[in-house]
């Protein structure tokens, strides 16, 4: 199969040709029938690590179902997304269970499901119970860590876990990212209040992320010290942040990414599950009330300013990213390709456009100015999996 565009970071166009799952070649000449064009962009596939669930599907819900699961790849391909960690928020146990169970039997049983889902985020229980921190997650079901209850999660999902959010000032929680950290997942920090000390104690202990950075915080906090710069500071730390202009002031969005170097962030969409829908209220996800989603598509609790969530996927991101600070298009990208495999250590598998790797591709329109990616084609693994008619 042949892919026309030009090339995202040197703006070449080439000809990109798949043979199954991998490139095989990319050259200056044209090849026959092709996907895309001389003014199409041809990326790695866009890959964001932390999506809640999408089209009104949830991915805790009770009535969670593998073919409602299956139905959300859909929703995120035509939005340029080839590749995402399906998010798991707090709850109990059993819901928890159910939910990551459901995900690993939709990668059994599902090709698109299996290629597109590249591990899995589990995103609480064990965070901040105080308001401001804790977010949009349910008091009711936030608790301490605990290695066994880990276990049990890991167990249901088949050992697809790859990124594990917790706040670390909860009793035991050093001990506890020691061990997850020496099974291989991402202890990434989040909705915590913990002090810089803590914080620096954390990173010792082998977290190496920072979740949404900038928010699950407290409305006011120390000028300095506080635990937003001390993350911002450290150099081990990767960090993810939401680039939809409401998580982030476009102002915060810039000092972060200089401040943090684009080397070592992640952007992120953190969609909710009724992202994609029509702007309504609708019920809730967290316990604490009925969302509202806007025309803008910014997420709230209705009748407050409180954010319960994002409405808006990468393909708004990445022009965000570019309008709001110092990054190119080809930047952006980055923080949407290549960083998000590096973090999960398959760089070498997928997150470039190069032969030899994954042919999972992004392919778009989008010049200066524009609001939104204008999405041609999805590729997973050799498949077409979105096309515009």
């Amino acid at each position: 199969m042949n892919f026309r565009g030009k090339l995202i970071d040197t703006s070449q166009v080439v000809t990109v040709q798949t043979d199954g799952e991998q490139i095989t070649a990319i050259h200056r000449g044209e090849a026959g029938d092709a996907i895309g064009g001389d003014d199409v962009w041809i990326a790695p596939a866009i890959f964001d690590v932390q999506v809640n669930g999408v089209g009104g599907i949830n991915y805790k819900a009770k009535d969670l179902t593998v073919e409602k699961i299956v139905e959300t790849a859909a929703w995120m391909h035509r939005t340029g997304t080839g590749l995402w960690c399906p998010t798991v928020t707090t709850s109990s146990e059993e819901d928890a269970v159910h939910g990551l169970a459901l995900l690993a039997r939709a990668c059994e049983e599902s090709e698109v499901a299996r290629a597109s889902f590249v591990g899995f985020h589990v995103e609480g229980p064990y965070i901040a119970s105080e308001d401001g921190p804790r977010g949009a997650h349910p008091l009711a079901h936030v608790r301490d860590p605990d290695w066994d209850e880990f276990q049990r999660y890991q167990e249901a999902a088949g050992g697809r876990i790859a990124i594990f959010t917790l706040a670390p000032e909860r009793d035991g929680a050093l001990e506890f990212i020691e061990k997850v950290a020496a099974t291989g997942v991402i202890v990434s920090i989040g909705h915590s209040g913990a002090s810089p000390e803590r914080i620096q104690e954390a990173v010792a202990a082998g977290a190496q992320m920072s979740t949404h950075l900038g928010n699950g915080a407290h409305a006011e906090l120390p000028r300095h010290p506080n635990y937003i710069w001390e993350q911002l500071a450290a150099d081990a730390l990767w960090a993810g942040i939401i680039p939809d202009g409401f998580h982030l002031p476009p102002a915060v969005l810039k000092s972060f990414y200089r401040a943090k170097g684009k080397e070592r962030l992640c952007l992120v969409s953190d969609v909710a599950s009724i992202a994609g829908l029509s702007p309504g209220i609708y019920g809730s996800e967290s316990g604490l009330g009925q969302s509202e989603l806007h025309a803008n598509g910014k997420i709230s609790l209705a009748g407050t300013p409180y954010l319960a969530g994002a409405g808006l996927f990468l393909d708004s991101g990445i022009p965000n990213a570019v309008r709001f600070t110092d990054a190119s298009l080809s930047d952006a990208i980055e923080m949407t390709s290549i960083n998000p495999a590096r973090l999960l250590r398959i760089e070498d598998r997928v997150g470039s456009v190069e032969v030899g790797k994954e042919a999972s591709l992004s392919l778009f329109r989008w010049e200066e100015g524009q609001e939104k990616l204008d999405v041609v084609a999805t590729v997973v693994r050799g498949r077409v999996v979105y096309q515009t008619g």
